[in-house]
């Protein structure tokens, strides 16, 4: 979709509004996409043609808005699990191991390749999962049941949809959509997202489906806490895990 838009000199949003796509990263080959009018007679750059400038941040009032389209930049090299066991102190040196092709693998895929992303999403994954040692939320999950907002519209929905994986994702409905843009029926097994091969990649998903990428550039923190909590709950906690991750990385 960006490479779409900086061909024609459009905006993704402007894609996504006239061809009614609610999720610009959801598209498939072979679906025919509108170009609007006004840019329609624009050139295209020769096959093979790579867009030379990254795409502008997203406003920090569309947190649905994916902000990376583009490919991803900085080191792909990712962490090591000293830096991670730093990070987080209370984290065994056998799971950082066991954690870290999985977790480099995700924050590539996502695009969280620089400093700035990287200590500012180790820190919400930091405090959300307790420094990696909960993946499956302590409670029974019976407080979410009834939920319309998360989905849980089924008996049982609130247990069966509870917080799991490393950022703790709730609801029958995040469970759909995570599932379907990874490839895995979350929904029938909702289990996978506590095991961190599945984890770590909706974690990242999350995180980059809505707009956190561009917040920790700007070192927008705050912001990025209330996209993932609705609210500041546990705001010190994450702030002193950012202040570590940013020292590390």
């Amino acid at each position: 979709m960006w490479a779409l838009a900086r061909r024609y000199g459009t905006t993704v949003s402007e894609l996504a509004r006239v061809n009614n796509i609610k999720n610009p990263d959801l598209i498939y080959a072979g679906h025919s996409l509108q170009i609007p009018d006004k840019y329609s007679a624009a050139a295209p750059p020769p096959p093979g043609a790579i867009p030379d400038a990254p795409p502008q941040t997203p406003d920090i009032d569309a947190p649905r808005a994916p902000d990376d389209v583009s490919p991803p930049s900085g080191d792909t090299s990712g962490i090591t699990a000293d830096q991670l066991r730093r990070i987080m102190p209370n984290l065994s040196q056998a799971d950082a191991q066991r954690y870290l092709p999985y977790l480099n693998s995700a924050m590539n895929e996502a695009g969280i390749t620089t400093p700035a992303r990287r200590a500012a999403f180790l820190a919400q994954l930091g405090h959300e999962s307790g420094g990696l040692k909960y993946f499956e939320e302590i409670a029974s999950g019976a407080a979410y049941e009834g939920r319309s907002d998360l989905g849980n519209t089924q008996p049982g929905d609130g247990r069966r949809f509870k917080g799991r994986g490393p950022i703790q994702l709730t609801g029958r409905a995040n469970y759909r959509e995570a599932g379907r843009a990874l490839g895995i029926d979350l929904e029938n097994h909702p289990e996978r997202a506590a095991d961190p091969d599945v984890g770590f990649r909706i974690a990242a998903w999350f995180w980059r489906t809505r707009g956190l990428n561009g917040l920790a550039d700007q070192g927008n923190f705050r912001e990025i806490t209330h996209r993932i909590n609705g609210g500041y709950n546990g705001l010190a906690d994450r702030e002193a895990y950012w202040a570590r991750a940013r020292q590390v990385v």
